[in-house]
């Protein structure tokens, strides 16, 4: 089979795929955006949520681009023009993919709580195709940032590859802080309303009474939508870029080897929409509707990934096609494992959540041990399974078969995200209904879709977790490589012997608990402000617990908005000043050190809490429908302790250590040259 015309227009063929996929992502936009919106009442709600995740996202963006401004000039000045550009269209690329993906998004909730008075199926389809934009926006974009600015270095740079690190660093950027703010946002808000709404006002869960209730559905669509995008956008651009470099430092006689990574992503995205068209609900099996789109996107990704091993890329490197290819399946293998892991301790159909139930029946502590340990035993087999996966691709390929696994599971980033934002979309669904009074039947659809987006986005954030722990592998081995280069070919040896690679191993290790326990406190402080906020609304305003008078939603998102935004600078900036003083004042062998702590604590802490805070969430769920009491039995107030210690770990720490780690990474990677 002569296929060798893929491989003569290589950087074509990507850029066309990455067109592919932001071209079908505007035509699922238009579908959604067609349908009808509901009554009078409903849009006001919706405009209301649309506004203030606008609001928030203007006010994070002009924080992150004074700071992106600064950046670009150090850049400039010591890296060069390329490297200040190549920033500088990763964290464009970035925040566009998390704004636009967000705008639908919240233009896709009203529609879906309309289209749930027709009935599940129609509900599903929307709220997934909504979802879908975001997916593809994010997949497209990435690819297009990292194959078009590879084009411009080919043609005006001989082919210098040093500023694709910054244009990883761009997204980085982008991301920490889009994880960091985002989260902070939606779980200040959620916290903040349903400790005085559901616990001292005894009112429903977004109950339009309840003056928070806005700033939590905005907070939704700013966290679990642009913080995922931006999240998963730089993780695709750094992964791709790893591997790119790696296997240049590597074969550096092979140029074949820069296009592999493009050509993976190629391929998955073509897979990711033709999985679209199979994501299809069949009775009420709501999560069978959307892996099925999952399933048929991976079983095209390995035809194509085995047409691209055996008869386009010829690598002459030593390494059988037969053996990049069964790398290639290790990739693919990892985000069906962590799939089925992660839906295993968060979904209410298995035994970890009905445990945490069963223990929220004698009290909130025994929930909150329960909950821990459901937590932490929940990292004991993604480990083993991103273990199992480092090894047997190394044994395969050697490092760039680590490499290739990572692309290979990252490349599957455009129907996994649309997989997740199909939550945020659903939760709003819900919200709208509850707050607009429709009939009791909408929240019979909205629910069960708004439960199974919880599993959905626990799923992605675990996916993020275990691709961002093999990029950053990669990224590390890119960094011992850089180092060998500038040090004309001496090895560079990370002994554990030496005190310095311990000393970093000790900082490394301790930053990811530092990160979590600033944005856990962050959400405390910022929750703090929006429980005063709420009460003086309940206090001040005359029948508005009646529901006679409106509450003041604007004023709780603002405070939400300020608070979010002054409590994430210094977590971020404590990641990209970490590994600058360490390699400057501790050497490059402290900065490895670093890196490698990071990632091993980084990985268990950020498992633990994404899946435990999804476990906590769906044991509230689980009991609302009846079980152990139902809602507002003693096991119901204990689950909703849980859910609220929850809500910080899974929606804001946890998912910011991933890009967390990855930024130490690239800003070693960065600095790498001026170290040796």
């Amino acid at each position: 089979m002569d296929l060798s015309f893929i491989f003569e227009h290589k950087l074509i063929l990507s850029i066309s795929a990455a067109v592919l996929s932001i071209l079908y992502g505007a035509f699922l936009a238009y579908q959604v955006l067609k349908q009808p919106k509901g009554d009078t009442k409903m849009n006001e709600i919706a405009d209301a949520i649309s506004e203030g995740a606008s609001a928030y996202m203007k006010r994070q963006y002009s924080v992150v681009a004074v700071i992106g401004v600064v950046i670009f000039a150090i850049l400039y000045f010591a890296l060069g023009t390329y490297s200040a550009l190549g920033f500088a269209a990763g964290a464009i690329l970035s925040a566009v993919a998390g704004v636009a993906g967000m705008a639908v998004a919240v233009r896709s909730n009203i529609r879906t709580a309309q289209a749930a008075k027709t009935g599940l199926p129609s509900a599903f389809s929307l709220a997934f195709k909504g979802g879908a934009v975001t997916g593809l926006l994010v997949a497209g974009l990435a690819l297009l940032s990292v194959a078009g600015f590879y084009w411009v270095l080919e043609q005006y740079a001989h082919g210098d590859l040093a500023p694709l690190i910054a244009l990883g660093f761009g997204g980085s950027l982008i991301s920490v802080f889009a994880r960091l703010g985002g989260g902070i946002f939606t779980k200040s808000a959620d916290v903040g309303t349903d400790m005085v709404g559901k616990i001292e006002k005894g009112i429903p869960e977004d109950d339009p009474r309840n003056p928070g209730v806005i700033a939590d559905l905005v907070g939704d669509n700013v966290g679990d939508d642009a913080g995922m995008a931006a999240d998963l956008f730089e993780t695709y651009v750094i992964t791709a870029v790893a591997a790119m470099i790696l296997g240049n430092l590597l074969f550096p006689n092979n140029t074949s080897i820069l296009y592999f990574p493009m050509l993976i992503g190629a391929v998955s995205i073509v897979a990711s929409i033709v999985g679209t068209w199979f994501v299809k609900i069949s009775g009420n099996s709501i999560m069978k509707g959307l892996y099925q789109g999952l399933i048929v996107a991976l079983l095209v990704s390995v035809g194509g990934f085995w047409l691209l091993t055996n008869y386009v890329f010829q690598t002459g490197l030593g390494i059988p096609s037969l053996n990049l290819f069964y790398c290639l399946l290790i990739g693919l293998g990892v985000t069906i494992g962590m799939v089925v892991i992660t839906e295993y301790f968060t979904s209410k159909k298995f035994s970890p959540v009905k445990t945490i139930a069963n223990a929220s029946s004698t009290g909130h502590g025994t929930n909150v041990i329960a909950g821990l340990a459901v937590s932490m035993k929940a990292t004991f087999a993604p480990i083993l399974l991103i273990a199992g996966a480092i090894l047997a691709s190394y044994t395969l390929a050697g490092l760039y078969g680590v490499a290739a696994a990572a692309m290979s599971m990252l490349s599957l980033a455009g129907i996994i995200v649309a997989i997740d934002a199909f939550g945020p979309i659903t939760d709003n669904a819900g919200g709208i209904a509850e707050m607009a009074g429709l009939d009791k039947k909408v929240r019979d659809v909205t629910d069960p879709l708004d439960a199974v987006g919880n599993t959905t986005k626990a799923v992605t954030k675990a996916y993020a977790i275990g691709s961002a722990g093999l990029a950053a592998l990669v990224l590390f081995a890119s960094y011992t490589q850089e180092l060998a280069k500038g040090a004309k070919g001496i090895t560079v040896a990370f002994s554990l012997s030496d005190p310095a690679v311990l000393v970093g191993l000790f900082i490394g290790g301790a930053l990811p608990y530092l990160f979590a326990a600033l944005a856990m406190e962050a959400v405390g402080k910022a929750s703090v402000s929006i429980v005063d906020e709420v009460r003086r609304q309940f206090r001040e305003i005359k029948g508005l617990m009646s529901g006679k008078v409106k509450p003041e939603y604007g004023k709780a998102v603002d405070i939400v908005t300020k608070a979010a935004i002054k409590e994430m600078i210094l977590p971020a900036a404590i990641t990209l000043i970490a590994p600058i003083a360490v390699g400057f004042l501790l050497g490059a062998q402290a900065l490895g050190g670093l890196l490698i702590g990071s990632i091993v604590t980084g990985l268990f802490i950020a498992i633990s809490m994404t899946t435990g805070g999804a476990a906590w969430d769906n044991t509230k769920k689980y009991i609302e429908e009846g079980n152990l009491g139902g809602k507002g039995s003693f096991a119901h107030q204990a689950a909703v302790t849980g859910d609220t210690v929850g809500d910080p770990y899974k929606d804001t720490a946890g998912p910011a250590i991933n890009p967390m780690i990855k930024v130490l990474n690239i800003v070693a990677l960065l600095i790498a040259s001026f170290l040796m």
